[in-house]
């Protein structure tokens, strides 16, 4: 004897009654097999509202009912083209039967428990006849059995307890004597010992299935769904995923519980204590493997088997110095709950006794307060407790695992990972056994935890970046074209998953939350929304997804001081603008600390030297415990580049077009010329290096005339420059006079930092820089005579990209 149970989805259509009926006829080649079918898919919902339309008294609950009805007959015409008489007369009594009990509860204004149950029942009960009518058509040995006949509860409507002896009793005298080779039966309905009818509770199809899998002592309970097996967690969050091969009844119960809706949790316990193993296979893919549950703990690689959730969560919290040391708080307060039958999912109690907590449904949340408040009011006018506080729309995330026990720091490696993710955990729970590990976590977040844990336990260690680029001009494209050249290695290597999930540039912006198409992105923003810096901002928080990285490729202040807010989101920061960090030192103090406070990286290492590994190199030297004596620096590859091809055959004015020309200096060349931007460098590496510094307090010996700093466009500006070529003529002569190169410097020492235009003798590390060349040379403790060296190009889009890059790969790999 084989039982079968489909569940809902799987009868939802004509089209998914002939899979059912598909696996049922090669089912039944070798033995006889009982099949348990639920409702067709929506119909119990549908049969609620129209409920609690006629007991508001709206008419509307006619139109409902025709729903219904319209529903089941075009089932059973797509399945029987030319039905017979007597199963149309069956179903027309039935639905006159729902009709006069709708018409009822319009007119009486009341849906109890007990007329709910009646309502509720004639779901199940159309789906097996219509299944059973056109199986008996089509020439299957097939009969239909009411499940109420078998099943007998107590009056406890909507929830009813079974009695398994007048039950039992009753499926094995039935099935002794049936000679069909397949037997239909309505799931979820039963009928109390006086007579009334009761169903089983939500999920009760499965219940019945595995009611009469434990009374017939089948070798094994199969249950059918649209989904192939119990997932590791919820696959329509999840996109990665995947069946669970086997699961104990424990592990089981725990996912049931705790939100996997594949398997009913009361459904374990008919077939626990005989050892029957439960088979959860898909109608839609009857070949996948399926999940096997068993009474034996299974070896698996994954120490956690699964993870849950559970939303519409509320937390109730009862508090107060007046319970330390009472006996009879608890039991009082769960009193209280078990009296109104609200059901507690979750508890946790300090152990200083000041305060225990609680998680129940929301729609329970103010009928218990109002209750507890009431029991407690002696105590709560005393100020011994406080009344009752209530936290709405919570989620319970638990990690579930039979071989958790033994494995050390499952806890540190969930806290730590919802914690890296900005998700705030409002109460845990954990029991001796150590099977599963509860969190509660604001219901917003459920998505981001979900995956963000996933990762973490089941996919390789492969960790996810979501990447959101602000700015995708010269240097946003190169890093764009990096990001897809190194996807697969990165993946492969370094167990990175990089993908862009937010592109924005002055006009568009545009989000995909499973990824940007790198191979067309730019054609992306022929349908996308107009940008704006707030706007994009909002829509990475309100997308929340784990490991999120905004990556600022952009010169624009306004950008700059977003930065904050992104922070405060743990959302990680890299910056190739060296505004923020070169602004007032309190701001670069408040988004250092925000970094640390948050849990989100702050990186900005092309603030100084492009893609050279200048900062990096500092902080590496200072964390070490070396201390830096000073630094002498090159660091601006478009000053080098102008001196370096400025001379007395090429003018000045040539030279800086050039330089602007080749995208070596901004588009206004003041701003490097000025010597604004190295004394914004070495500002910054001065406070990398512990000193509490302005740019103020930089001195900036400028190499410009009066009228070059005085100009007021860019035109003018290139005006002058013309106009005081013999200044500058005159610079080069006494360079060369002086057998020397001209290297505009920047220097920090003893708590002073200062930048200009030098004469840099032969011999000197300067002195053969080339092109748009940058040179950093540390002289510390360590490296007192000969000072380390950092050297290479400072300018340009692809290195510029490449440390943008280098700076996102490193947040990956934190």
């Amino acid at each position: 004897m084989k039982v079968l149970k489909f569940g809902g989805t799987s009868v939802g259509s004509s089209q998914n009654i002939q899979k059912v009926i598909a696996i049922l006829d090669e089912k039944s080649i070798d033995d006889n097999v009982i099949c348990v079918v639920s409702a067709i898919g929506g119909i119990t919902d549908k049969l609620l509202n129209a409920g609690q339309l006629a007991k508001n008294k709206d008419k509307g609950y006619e139109t409902a009912f025709n729903t219904i009805k319209t529903i089941h007959f075009d089932t059973l015409n797509a399945l029987l083209p030319q039905p017979s008489k007597a199963i149309i007369t069956t179903l027309e009594n039935s639905l006159q039967q729902l009709k006069e009990l709708l018409n009822g509860i319009f007119l009486i204004n009341e849906l109890s428990p007990k007329t709910s149950d009646k309502l509720v029942s004639f779901g199940e009960c159309l789906s097996s006849t219509i299944i059973a009518e056109t199986m008996k058509n089509k020439g299957y040995n097939v009969a239909l059995k009411n499940s109420q006949e078998l099943i007998t509860t107590d009056d406890n409507f909507t929830r009813a307890q079974v009695n398994f002896e007048v039950t039992n009793k009753a499926i094995k005298s039935y099935f002794e004597n049936a000679d069909q080779t397949i037997t239909i039966l309505p799931g979820f309905v039963s009928k109390s010992s006086s007579g009334e009818q009761t169903t089983l509770g939500r999920g009760g199809s499965d219940f019945t299935a595995a009611i009469i899998a434990a009374a017939l002592q089948v070798s094994q309970l199969e249950i059918w769904t649209d989904v192939s097996g119990m997932y590791t967690t919820n696959p329509k969050l999840v996109k990665q995923a995947f069946p669970i091969d086997n699961l104990s009844y424990q592990e089981a119960m725990e996912l049931s519980h705790f939100g996997a809706k594949v398997l009913y949790p009361p459904t374990v316990q008919p077939v626990l204590d005989l050892d029957i193993p439960i088979h959860i296979k898909n109608t839609f893919d009857p070949e996948a493997k399926g999940t096997i549950i068993t009474k034996q703990e299974q070896q698996s690689k994954h120490t956690v088997k699964g993870i849950s959730n559970i939303n519409n969560i509320a937390l109730l919290t009862l508090e107060g110095s007046g319970m330390i040391g009472i006996p009879g708080f608890s039991k009082r307060l769960f009193e209280v709950l078990a009296t109104e039958k609200i059901n507690v999912i979750f508890i946790t109690q300090a152990s200083s006794e000041h305060s225990i907590c609680f998680g129940i449904d929301n729609t329970d949340a103010e009928r218990a307060k109002k209750a507890i408040d009431t029991t407690f009011d002696y105590e709560i006018s005393l100020h011994k407790i406080n009344p009752i506080a209530v936290e709405k729309d919570l989620s319970i995330i638990a990690l579930v695992g039979d071989n958790m026990k033994s494995h050390q720091g499952i806890s540190g490696k969930m806290f730590s990972t919802l914690g890296k993710n900005n998700i705030n955990i409002r109460a845990i729970a954990q029991g001796a056994s150590e099977k599963n590990i509860s969190a509660v976590v604001s219901e917003k977040d459920v998505k981001k935890a979900l995956n963000a844990l996933h990762e973490r336990f089941f996919e390789s260690n492969t960790k996810q970046l979501n990447v959101f680029i602000t700015g995708v001009g010269n240097v946003g494209e190169k890093l764009i074209e990096q990001i897809k050249q190194q996807h697969s290695f990165l993946k492969k290597n370094l167990k990175l998953d990089v993908r862009i999930v937010g592109l924005s540039n002055s006009r568009k912006m545009v989000f995909k939350p499973n990824g940007i198409d790198l191979k067309n992105w730019a054609a992306t923003f022929h349908h996308a929304e107009k940008s704006s810096i707030e706007g994009f901002y909002n829509k990475v928080v309100q997308l929340n997804l784990r490991n999120s990285i905004f990556v600022d490729v952009t010169a624009n202040e306004d950008v700059a001081n977003i930065y904050e807010k992104y922070l405060r989101h743990s959302v990680a920061v890299v910056a190739c603008s060296k505004i923020a960090c070169s602004s007032t030192f309190s701001n670069y103090k408040k988004l250092q600390d925000l970094a640390l406070k948050y849990n989100a990286p702050f990186l900005y290492e092309t603030n100084v030297g492009a893609g050279l590994p200048i900062i990096n190199t500092l902080n590496n030297l200072v964390a070490s415990g070396d201390k830096v004596i000073s630094i002498q620096a090159v660091l601006s590859g478009s000053l080098n580049f102008v001196f370096n091809n400025f001379s007395d055959k090429k003018n000045f004015h040539d030279t800086v077009k050039q330089a602007q020309f080749e995208g070596y200096t901004e588009p206004d060349p003041r701003i490097d010329l000025s010597g604004i931007d190295v004394a914004r460098k070495i500002l910054i590496l001065a406070r990398e290096n512990g000193i509490k510094m302005e740019i103020e307090d930089i001195e900036n010996k400028s190499f410009l005339t009066k009228q070059n700093l005085e100009s007021n466009s860019v035109d003018d500006f290139y005006d002058t420059l013309i106009a005081d070529e013999a200044h500058f003529q005159k610079l080069y002569a006494s360079a060369k006079a002086n057998n020397c190169q001209l290297k505009y410097v920047a220097e920090y020492k003893n708590g002073k930092a200062k930048v200009g235009l030098q004469e840099i003798p032969e011999g000197h590390p300067f002195y053969n820089l080339e092109g748009k060349d940058n040179i950093v040379m540390f002289h510390t403790q360590r490296y007192p005579e000969q000072p380390l060296i950092v050297k290479g190009a400072g300018a340009g889009a692809d290195v510029t990209a490449s440390g943008l890059f280098a700076d996102i790969i490193k947040i990956g790999n934190i």
